[in-house]
């Protein structure tokens, strides 16, 4: 079996649960050295232990991404640790308000915004400096259909996922001749502690007789919400040498959702 990412190191913002977690333990499978950064550190020490416990090499570093100062200090601590860094993954994120927008607060938006907007633009920030010193690199960052189309409910959540891909966009053109490569990934509904915390108090949004879960799967053609692990794997796919010529994409990840819109 080839070892994609052998040797490489890998950080992943937001990588104790969810997304993030699955994507850090593939790449460990994958050869990669893994760096975890996310602000629950009971969370963050367990997936490092799981990652150990398959013979992988990982680190926790605590970091809010929303605080330029810390990652600063992360990006610094994986190159004073390791030396380079040839991939990232920026996940961190947080659902916000399930609210229509006339009802979302300006706290509500301010903390969406930056963690899933400005967190994204420090990350690249301090990841883009160095890969371009160290002559390349590949960088995922993780968006959402929601960064794709508008949706109900959840305007601050899409506006930021919205940024996140125009972001991926611009970085990819303004990078390419560095041999940094930028791309994201788009996820469906995904199984994950976060789409649980949105179901606990969304309405239902179909036929009253259907509930809100249930609604979800019949708008996926492959009748099912995603697991984790199917969106770490177009992740790992671009962080790998095989996507050497795909840079400034946008990799929608949701069963089909999409493609009847």
């Amino acid at each position: 079996m080839t070892v994609r990412l052998q040797g490489k190191i890998a950080l992943v913002t937001g990588g104790s649960a969810g997304i993030g977690r699955a994507t850090a333990m593939l790449l460990a499978r994958e050869g990669a050295k893994v760096v975890i950064a996310s602000r629950g550190a009971e969370e963050g020490e367990d997936a490092v232990r799981a990652i150990r416990g398959e013979g992988g090499q990982a680190r926790f570093i605590r970091t809010d991404v929303s605080r330029a100062d810390e990652v600063e200090t992360l990006i610094g601590d994986v190159i004073t640790i390791y030396g380079r860094l040839d991939c990232a993954v920026n996940n961190a994120g947080v659902e916000g308000m399930v609210a229509p927008l006339a009802d979302q607060t300006e706290a509500a938006f301010d903390e969406v915004i930056d963690v899933n907007l400005k967190g994204v633009w420090l990350c690249m920030k301090y990841e883009l400096a160095r890969m371009m010193a160290q002559g390349g690199g590949a960088i995922v960052n993780v968006a959402g259909i929601s960064g794709m189309t508008g949706s109900a409910s959840a305007s601050v959540y899409s506006a930021s996922k919205h940024g996140v891909v125009g972001l991926t966009r611009s970085a990819a053109v303004e990078y390419a001749r560095a041999d940094v490569r930028v791309n994201a990934v788009c996820p469906g509904v995904v199984r994950t502690s976060q789409w649980s915390r949105v179901l606990a108090v969304a309405p239902v949004v179909s036929e009253r007789t259907e509930t809100t879960r249930a609604w979800w799967s019949s708008r996926t053609p492959r009748g099912r919400v995603g697991k984790p692990e199917e969106v770490a794997e177009a992740i790992v796919w671009l962080c790998s040498d095989a996507a050497s010529y795909v840079t400034g994409h946008a990799l929608v990840v949701d069963g089909g959702a999409m493609a009847g819109h």
